[in-house]
C-alpha cells in the first residue's frame, strides 16, 4: 500500500524521483487496510442474503395487457388525445391514446411514448420513453471524464461501476434478506470505498490515507446515524417507496432502510472532502520536506477548513434540491418552521443532512491527522525528497511529487 517507486515532474520539465513511503509505513499501512478488508468480508458473510426469490417478483401489468411503445402521429389540440403509432403493430394503423388520469403535460408530435396496451387494443398512457437523451447525456459524461481526467477518469468510472454492483448485488439482496442495516451499511461502504478510491487513484499511501481517513468519518456518521433515526422515531414510511415497499408483501425494516440510506448518502462527500486533504497533506510535505507533523497538520487544516465550509453547504442544497417537492408542498400548510422541519414529510432529509454534515467536519481533522502521520519525517524514504526550489520571480514547483 505504497511502496511502489513513481515519477514526478520538477519545475523545468525533468522526470524527479517522487518519494517512497518507508519500509516500516508500507507494512503498518497494509495491515490496517488488510484488517478492515477482512472484517468487510465477514461482515458480509454475516448478512449474506439467501433468498434471491424478490428479484422481479411483482409483476407490472396484469393477465392480457403488455407494455408497448408507441410514436406521437398527430394531437387533437381541444382534446389532448393523440394519435399514435404501436411499434411492431404498424399494419393496424393509427390508434388513440389519452393523456393520463393527473397528467398537466401536452403530448408532441414525434414524442416516443410507453404505453399499457389491454386486451381490447385500447392504449393507456405509462410513460415518456427516455432512453435517447440519457444515453446522450450519459456518453458525454464518459467521454469527457476519459478526454479530461485520462487514466484516472477511466479508473473512476470502473470504480464507479464496480460500486454500484455491490450495492444491486449485495445492499439491496441484503436488505430484503432481514440483515442488521447497520452492517450492511458499513460492509457497502467500506467496499464500495475501496474500490472506488484504488481503481481512480492507484495503490499507494496517499490513497491508502484518504482511504483511512473516509471510514474514519463513515464509523462516525454510522453512529451518529444509528442514534439519531431511533430517537427521532423515522419510520420510513412516510415515503411514497417506502409505503410501495410496505405494501409489496416484503419483510422490509423500512426504518432499518433510513438507517442504511444515511450511511451510504454520506459515501459521495466523504470521499471528496478526505482525496482532498490527502493530497494537501502529500503537496504540503513535499514543498517543505523539513516540516514537523504539527505543523503539517497545521497547515492541512488551514485547507480544510475552506474545503469544510463550501462542502457543508453542498450537501444542504442538493438535498434541498432533491426535496424541493415536498418543502413546496408544505408550504402550502399554515404551520411553524418548526412544526414544519420536525414532520416526517421533511425530518428524514433534515436528520440525513445533519448527519452526513458532522461526519464530513470530522473526516477533515481525522484524515489530516492520518495524513500528517503517514507522510510526516521518517515516515517515508528521505532521500527521495527534492526540496522546492525558488527562483527569482517567486516559489517554484515543488521538483517532486509524493504518490506514495
Amino acid at each position: 500500500m505504497g511502496a511502489g517507486h513513481s515519477h514526478g515532474l520538477s519545475a523545468d520539465g525533468e522526470l524527479e524521483r517522487a518519494p517512497r513511503a518507508s519500509e516500516r509505513t508500507t507494512i503498518v499501512l497494509s495491515s490496517i487496510v488488510g484488517a478492515v478488508l477482512f472484517l468487510t468480508i465477514m461482515g458480509a458473510m454475516a448478512v449474506w442474503p439467501s433468498d434471491w426469490s424478490f428479484l422481479r417478483s411483482v409483476p407490472t401489468t396484469y393477465e392480457g395487457a403488455q407494455w408497448v411503445s408507441v410514436e406521437v402521429v398527430s394531437v387533437d389540440q381541444e382534446t389532448g388525445v393523440a394519435q399514435v403509432e404501436v411499434e411492431g403493430q404498424e399494419d393496424q394503423g393509427l390508434q388513440s391514446l389519452e393523456p393520463g388520469a393527473f397528467s398537466t403535460f401536452e403530448y408532441e408530435v414525434g414524442d416516443q411514448v410507453r404505453a399499457l396496451q389491454i386486451e381490447t387494443g385500447e392504449l393507456i398512457f405509462g410513460d415518456f420513453e427516455r432512453d435517447g437523451p440519457m444515453l446522450l447525456l450519459l456518453v458525454a459524461y464518459v467521454l469527457l471524464v476519459v478526454i479530461i481526467a485520462r487514466w484516472r477518469g477511466i479508473g473512476a468510472l470502473l470504480g464507479l461501476i464496480a460500486a454500484f454492483g455491490i450495492v444491486i448485488f449485495f445492499t439491496v439482496p441484503a436488505l430484503y434478506g432481514g440483515g442488521h442495516p447497520l452492517i450492511i451499511g458499513l460492509v457497502t461502504g467500506s467496499g464500495a470505498l475501496a474500490l472506488l478510491l484504488y481503481l481512480a487513484h492507484g495503490f499507494n499511501a496517499r490513497t491508502t490515507t484518504a482511504y483511512l481517513g473516509t471510514l474514519a468519518g463513515l464509523a462516525i456518521t454510522a453512529a451518529l446515524a444509528w442514534w439519531a433515526v431511533e430517537a427521532s422515531n423515522l419510520t420510513g414510511m412516510w415515503s411514497e417507496e417506502g409505503s410501495h415497499l410496505e405494501l409489496s408483501g416484503r419483510s422490509v425494516d423500512l426504518q432499518g432502510l433510513v438507517l442504511c440510506g444515511i450511511v451510504i448518502a454520506g459515501l459521495g462527500v466523504l470521499n471528496d472532502v478526505t482525496v482532498t486533504q490527502s493530497s494537501a497533506v502529500w503537496e504540503l510535505r513535499a514543498a517543505r520536506p523539513e516540516i514537523s507533523r504539527w505543523n503539517l497538520f497545521a497547515r492541512g487544516m488551514r485547507i480544510g477548513r475552506d474545503h469544510i465550509a463550501s462542502t457543508v453547504y453542498t450537501i444542504v442544497f442538493a438535498y434541498v434540491g432533491a426535496s424541493l417537492p415536498a418543502i413546496m408542498l408544505i408550504s402550502l400548510y399554515d404551520s411553524s418552521l418548526g412544526v414544519v422541519l420536525t414532520g416526517a414529510e421533511i425530518a428524514e432529509e433534515v436528520v440525513r443532512t445533519l448527519v452526513s454534515s458532522i461526519g464530513l467536519v470530522l473526516a477533515v481533522p481525522l484524515t489530516t491527522g492520518i495524513g500528517a502521520l503517514v507522510v510526516g519525517q521518517h515516515a517515508i524514504v528521505e532521500d527521495d525528497v527534492v526540496p522546492a526550489e525558488v527562483d527569482d520571480e517567486g516559489p517554484g514547483e515543488s521538483s517532486a511529487t509524493i504518490e506514495g
